[in-house]
């Protein structure tokens, strides 16, 4: 027996996705198929079997090469220069970066970092108060608008980019298309968001092939629900816009209506007219055929129409060269409608990776095999316990890194994306969050190495960005706004320019960016963690529930991970190797990868270790 996972699993050549195709195929053979076209029929879907199986196995052994490393950037922020800053500023006063900007320079600093795949969120057309009347585009209304550059998670428009990127406004498709080759040129692949639950209130797509109906456009209005309709209503009941009473430089632009009759419901499921200004009120819920003001019930057959066009979308982005779809709020869409759409959609391309944002971990397992994503978010669990040793919190505890890979995610941690800031998130460098970057590296690096998913940085975690100041909708949040023209400083220092060579960035900042390209360089290539098992080392020497250490292991490397989060302590210990551990594998000089000093350490079955407050080692042995 062995363990992956934390399961225990026979045979060292188990492959369960592999074992269940030989079941079909065995079951297949003794089938009374009888002659003829049956037989001829039966050895169609034999070979049919056999070179999907074969397909996979290459597929499943090319994705396994390297861990994969993604890298989330919004365009509008990345390549802004501009150093204005004006609270709830215009994007004449703040500036706004172009998917242009994002030149082979930038890709090149990207890739530094031995990313793989870059995250491009917000590009997609979506709700602003910027006046793009001049090309067709209706004007927002700032009622239903958060901040002035608006959400990227309030689609206007699923088939645009939008115009707040692109140089040349009338060829900002063209200027995504060839963001895309570039970042292709550079061998790394493309993820956009694609945002399944809710769109913009003032959803109407001017981009949209002649075939395409509009969301809403043929539903029935009188109906709260109806399994035709695109959207739910509250029937007789105009929308009411929600206020919070207070006064922004965007009041002026607010006159407290929005002409929406009958109200549709909000996206965060308020089924309401009068949505509170903390719901998604700029969003409305569409429907997938869940009745969910009458127990929930679902009405799938016939397949409604929300799924097909969701369908028609996501191969539409496909056939532009995207990857990857980051696909918002996953479990407030049916696990049916991801169940029917991905295996379609990878049609089209095999290699697409879906990666779900995710926040229960009772329908981790069920997302992952009903639903057929490829990642999910692991918040819940491993985010928020590290999050906790970071800030140094009374009830900390190294317990919850152990808990995910051995409970909450055992048999599927190669599947749970692993990250310590996206969009979402406190920026660790900021007041709320730990105060300084560095506090978090022993995090970064258990993030990195407990298990074989992927790994993500969000744009500036690697500079140390604070997330400093009020910059509009969102306040003084410890983020970095999504809803906001503005400058992000300590990336712009990075940026320096456009020339992206890191010449304004103070040494703490080329040091802490430096820890993370060595990382990142160690754990994408390093075969025990893409490919590795993994053991828990027990507590020795003073280790303590602030310190925590891990073995990961394949029969090509060995590496002891040890990770001090402790602010005062000196973790010292003896860490012994058991012997199966020690069996697979010829020794190697003892090395930190981390710096990579050779560590003058006899051959033998143990390994002393001494670590100082907040750091971490990554031991090759």
């Amino acid at each position: 027996m062995r363990k992956v996972d934390g399961l225990e699993v026979e045979g060292i050549g188990f492959k369960p996705q592999t074992l269940k195709q030989a079941k079909s195929f065995s079951a297949l053979c003794l089938s009374p198929f009888g002659g003829g076209w049956g037989r001829t029929l039966a050895l169609l879907f034999i070979f049919t079997i056999i070179s999907q199986t074969s397909f996979a196995q290459k597929k499943s052994k090319n994705m396994n090469d390297k861990q994969i490393v993604i890298y989330q950037l919004l365009p509008r922020l990345f390549g802004n220069k501009n150093t204005t800053n004006i609270p709830y500023g215009t994007i004449e006063q703040n500036g706004s970066g172009k998917f242009n900007d994002i030149t082979d320079k930038a890709l090149d600093g990207i890739k530094e970092l031995h990313v793989n795949y870059v995250w491009y969120t917000g590009a997609i057309a979506h709700a602003s108060l910027t006046d793009y009347s001049a090309y067709g585009i209706k004007v927002d209304d700032a009622d239903v608008v958060k901040g002035r550059a608006g959400s990227p998670y309030a689609i206007r428009d699923y088939y645009d980019v939008n115009p707040d990127l692109a140089v040349d406004v009338k060829n900002r498709m063209k200027e995504f298309e060839s963001l895309v080759k570039r970042t292709h040129a550079k061998n790394l692949k493309v993820i956009i968001d694609f945002v399944p639950n809710h769109v913009a209130r003032s959803y109407h797509s001017y981009a949209k092939p002649k075939n395409v109906i509009d969301f809403g456009a043929k539903d029935d209005v009188t109906k709260a629900f109806s399994t035709q309709n695109d959207f739910y209503y509250v029937p007789g009941q105009p929308f009411v816009v929600p206020t919070n009473g207070q006064k922004t430089p965007l009041s002026g632009l607010q006159d407290g209506k929005f002409d929406e009759n009958p109200a549709k419901a909000t996206g965060n499921d308020a089924f309401t007219a009068s949505p509170k200004y903390d719901d998604w009120y700029e969003t409305i819920k569409l429907n997938y055929g869940v009745d969910y003001q009458n127990g929930r019930q679902n009405h799938f057959e016939p397949i409604p129409p929300v799924w097909t066009k969701m369908r028609d979308i996501l191969i539409y982005w496909t056939k532009k060269g995207v990857d990857g779809f980051r696909c918002d709020m996953a479990e407030m869409v049916p696990i049916a409608f991801w169940n029917w759409v991905i295996p379609q959609v990878k049609k089209v391309n095999p290699d697409l990776i879906f990666l779900g944002e995710a926040y229960n971990p009772q329908v981790y397992k069920q997302y992952l095999e009903e639903g057929k994503f490829d990642y999910l978010y692991d918040k819940v669990g491993l985010y928020d316990g590290l999050k906790r040793l970071i800030r140094n919190e009374p009830h900390a505890d190294v317990a919850a890194i152990r808990y995910v890979w051995q409970k909450e995610s055992a048999g599927f941690g190669k599947n749970m994306l692993r990250f310590l800031e996206n969009h979402d998130e406190e920026r660790i460098a900021s007041a709320g969050f730990a105060g300084k970057a560095e506090l978090a590296l022993p995090a970064m690096v258990v993030s990195a190495t407990l298990g074989s998913g992927p790994v993500m940085l969000y744009f500036g975690q690697e500079v140390g960005e604070p997330g400093k100041g009020a910059e509009g909708f969102g306040g003084d949040d410890n983020r970095t706004t999504i809803f906001d023209y503005w400058g992000v400083p300590n990336h712009q220092k990075w940026m320096n320019g456009g020339l992206f060579d890191g010449h304004k960035l103070s040494a703490a900042q080329q040091n802490l960016r430096a820890y993370y390209k060595q990382l990142l360089k160690v754990t994408s290539t390093s075969d025990a963690v893409v490919n590795g098992e993994i053991y828990d080392v027990p507590q020795a020497g003073n280790m303590n529930n602030r310190m925590y250490a891990f073995i990961r292991y394949s029969g090509n490397q060995r590496l002891l991970v040890v990770a001090n989060f402790d602010r005062n302590q000196t973790l010292e210990a003896n860490i012994e190797i058991p012997d199966h551990i020690l069996k697979v594998k010829n020794s190697s000089p003892v090395t930190d990868l981390l710096t990579d000093r050779k560590l003058n350490i006899p051959a033998g079955t143990s390994i002393p270790v001494k670590l100082g407050p907040v750091s971490a080692q990554v031991i090759e042995f």
